[in-house]
């Protein structure tokens, strides 16, 4: 496996294999080994699950980032969250968008089904008219 290099500022959450790491300083982090991880904007927090499509994106974090336990729970509510959505919607792109999203957290490919939920929630507030979700500031990111 080749190597990771991520450069991290300080105050930069990130979240490997259900841990959440905060960063202190300005950084580079080289991941050596498989991990599951995100970073930065793409870390929804709890709070900011309020529309239908962010949950759908928790959802889908916990099943990828989430402690052992809670990855299976996580997925399960995925499931159920889609197809909600996907019986509300009148929309066949995030229909679409999310069969493809669930098939992929299915096969274990969480990551690649958390970049389609993304392209969801973008749609849903521009539909919507909602602003998107806010990047939180170093004092205010989740711990």
């Amino acid at each position: 496996m080749s190597t990771l290099v991520l450069e991290m500022r300080q105050g930069d959450l990130m979240v490997v294999n259900g841990a959440p790491i905060r960063f202190r300083n300005r950084t580079r982090v080289e991941l050596t080994a498989k991990a599951r991880f995100l970073f930065g904007k793409q870390i929804l927090a709890p709070d900011m699950a309020n529309t239908p499509a962010r949950r759908i994106y928790f959802a889908l974090q916990t099943a990828y980032i989430g402690e052992e336990d809670e990855r299976e729970r996580g997925l399960i509510l995925a499931r159920e969250l889609i197809a909600e959505f996907q019986e509300a919607t009148t929309s066949a792109m995030a229909r679409e968008m999310l069969t493809r999203a669930l098939s992929a957290a299915e096969m274990d490919e969480c990551y690649t089904a958390l970049k389609l939920a993304r392209r969801v929630m973008r749609h849903e507030e521009v539909v919507l008219g909602i602003p998107p979700v806010p990047r939180p500031t170093a004092e205010e990111a989740p711990a």
